[in-house]
């Protein structure tokens, strides 16, 4: 069982940057890639980036590829998006995702996090 934690979130202007984050906890929680989904209002839940705690691997899905990173404290089991340069159509809801051994694009996680609001007015 892993169990996520969110922080951050809230409302930033366009143009702006925040940083979420994501404290994972767990008996094997080091085996696990953790990352980040976002569900925008009437669209699907979208894969944004993931990292494994433990050795390289990091992805960043093209759309917000060189405005978002994805990053991880191994010492607090903790990843961090930063994301920076937001506009309005980066408003959603973000989950902090967890799965065994990697996560990617097109993957289905094992575990969510209760999800954040991120607003960016237009």
């Amino acid at each position: 069982q892993v169990q996520l934690v969110e922080s951050g979130g809230g409302l930033v202007q366009a143009g702006g940057s925040m940083r979420l984050s994501c404290a994972a906890s767990g008996r094997t929680v080091s085996n696990y890639a953790l990352g980040w989904f976002r569900q925008a209002p009437g669209r699907e839940r979208e894969f944004v980036a993931a990292v494994k705690l433990i050795g390289p691997g990091t992805y960043v899905t093209d759309s917000v590829k060189g405005r978002f990173f994805i990053d991880k404290d191994n010492a607090k089991n903790t990843v961090y998006l930063q994301m920076n340069s937001l506009k309005p159509e980066d408003t959603a809801v973000y989950y902090c995702a967890a799965k065994l051994f990697t996560l990617q694009l097109g993957d289905e996680p094992n575990y969510w996090g209760q999800g954040t609001q991120v607003t960016v007015p237009s």
